[in-house]
């Protein structure tokens, strides 16, 4: 029996028929010769594919809807599009525990709890953040067995915030950093995600499976990780608004990694008030990792409250004379700068140079703090201990997981740690001083409250000095539907006005619209009766 009927028929019993998920699953309307089907469960309480985080929680609130039926309408909707239909792939496997957790935040708002904003909303994470019970595998065949000691603390304070953790996303294997030239959103694990807006080009990686995931409607809000544009460019290439946080407001703990100079969680969402409430469970410190040290200002801070449609006012935007878009985008990049200017903001022509030197600090980290990862969060009679054994493991299986290489793996393993040591703090001095220092010149030169670029352009830069950027959708490329973003990006710790300035842009230009309607043609026969898809032109 499907999840989808078991869904319907607790709700007919708790809510009536007048206000059940009407039509879920394959629902036929007849039109003429033809018929039309729903692309998504439906309901009479909300579209799946456009829902806000708010307007969950005010149904959720309202006991309008529980959270063991939200979830379970989440499952239906991977049922049918995740291998089926335009089979996205961006899912990796389910939470076995969802329900169990859904049921207990059930049982507390029963009781009058509020755990705020993110109590009962299922989460989608990227499978390469322990969740114990699940394998946290990075998309590695080598890692398919590793089941994690514990949760990682990330999960830890996504449940005491009420989440409902769904499921884990496919990404590009070792989070990017196993090869190069490999497809974005390709794992020798869990094969290739698809971009919900366009299958024929890149999801982006390296979380390129909660990039398309959420898209789609798979879930809500999902998390990515970042070491340098893992969370904006599949945020840009999927259409969906993004945080990277400042290094150092989320736990790293329990996310295999690739650089500590580098690496961060952040929220992924369709809406910049669904990855505001998401990033609000999502701070903590974390004794286990130092760089957490310095968030204790906004811990347990509620962003929701930073968004307004006025923050633009009286802002400085600087906009980079450097580098500007071309063809359809420059359209684009000239529309979201008149809608910043007519939201009251003032925008200040800059010059910021994103290139830097070559580094050896992630070569020499993946090597470093994969070990260190291998060596505590796995299994005491695990055998992945340490990178030397997982290289291992791809010299012992070239055709299972070296369709593309694994350059990137072997040369980090190469790497003498005590040797290297001197030149690896020396390059990441010099990457600071290429992103920083120059960052914070420009910004201090100009009185700017943030630098505006486009797509995923601040990630490099962004990255090595740890400062966040939120990214929003800005619209669909003229000649090829193909989404496009723009990206705020501030110092240290102002995320709560990158929120609101991402904000206020969204609610004025409204351009986000869902996959279906930008590419219909990859969803068309979702949710047809099987007997009725030759009418459509379906595959069999």
């Amino acid at each position: 029996m499907s999840l989808l009927s078991l869904s319907r028929r607790r709700q007919f019993a708790a809510l009536g028929a007048a206000s059940v998920l009407a039509g879920l699953g394959a629902t036929l309307a007849t039109t003429g010769d033809s018929a039309v089907a729903d692309s998504h469960p439906t309901t009479d309480l909300f579209d799946i594919e456009t829902v806000t985080v708010p307007e969950l929680q005010s149904l959720l609130t309202a006991k309008k809807i529980d959270a063991v039926d939200l979830a379970e309408l989440y499952l239906e909707r991977i049922e049918q599009i995740n291998s089926k239909g335009p089979s996205i792939n961006a899912v990796q496997i389910i939470n076995p525990n969802w329900k169990r957790e859904a049921k207990d935040t059930d049982q507390l708002r029963k009781k009058g709890v509020d755990l705020g904003p993110m109590m009962g909303v299922p989460v989608l994470i990227k499978d390469n953040i322990d969740l114990k019970g699940v394998p946290n595998t990075a998309g590695s065949l080598a890692l398919a067995d590793n089941f994690p000691v514990d949760d990682s603390p990330l999960v830890k304070q996504l449940r005491k915030a009420g989440a409902v953790i769904l499921g884990k996303t496919k990404l590009s294997e070792f989070a990017n950093f196993l090869t190069s030239g490999m497809p974005s959103g390709y794992s020798s694990l869990g094969g290739q995600v698809l971009n919900p807006y366009d299958t024929s080009q890149t999801p982006s990686g390296s979380s390129s499976g909660t990039g398309a995931g959420i898209a789609a409607a798979m879930g809500p809000v999902g998390i990515g990780t970042e070491t340098s544009g893992s969370i904006l460019s599949p945020s840009n290439a999927n259409s969906l608004a993004g945080v990277k946080p400042t290094l150092g407001l989320v736990s790293r703990t329990g996310i295999i990694p690739i650089s500590g100079a580098q690496d961060t969680a952040g929220p992924m969402g369709r809406h910049v008030a669904d990855v505001a409430a998401l990033l609000s469970a999502m701070t903590g410190v974390d004794p286990a990792d130092p760089a957490t040290a310095s968030s204790a200002s906004l811990v347990g801070h509620d962003f929701t409250k930073d968004l307004s449609t006025t923050a633009l006012q009286g802002t400085r935007i600087g906009v980079l004379t450097n580098g500007a878009p071309t063809g359809d985008s420059l359209a684009l990049w000239n529309g979201a700068l008149a809608t910043l200017q007519a939201e009251g903001a003032t925008l200040v022509p800059i010059t910021l140079s994103t290139a830097g030197p070559a580094s050896t600090v992630l070569t020499y980290d993946f090597k470093a703090d994969l070990n260190t990862y291998l060596q505590t969060r796995t299994q005491p009679n695990y055998v992945m201990k340490d990178i030397t054994k997982v290289a291992d493991y791809y010299r012992a299986h070239p055709k299972e997981t070296q369709k593309f290489g694994a350059t990137q793996l072997f040369a980090s393993e190469a790497v003498d740690l005590a040797g290297a040591r001197a030149r690896r703090d020396a390059d990441r001095a010099a990457d600071l001083v290429a992103s920083k220092d120059r960052i914070d010149a420009v910004m201090a030169a100009n009185d700017l409250d943030t630098i505006l670029f486009q797509s995923s352009a601040s990630a490099g830069i962004g990255a090595k000095a740890g400062y966040p950027t939120v990214i929003v959708p800005a619209g669909y490329q003229a000649s090829t539907r193909r989404p496009f973003g723009i990206g705020f990006l501030g110092k240290a710790y102002t995320e709560p006005a990158l929120l609101g300035f991402a904000y206020d842009y969204e609610q004025a230009s409204k351009l986000w619209a869902p996959p279906s309607e930008v590419n219909p043609a990859s969803f068309r026969c979702v949710g047809i009766d099987e007997k009725a898809a030759p009418a459509y032109g379906c595959a069999p």
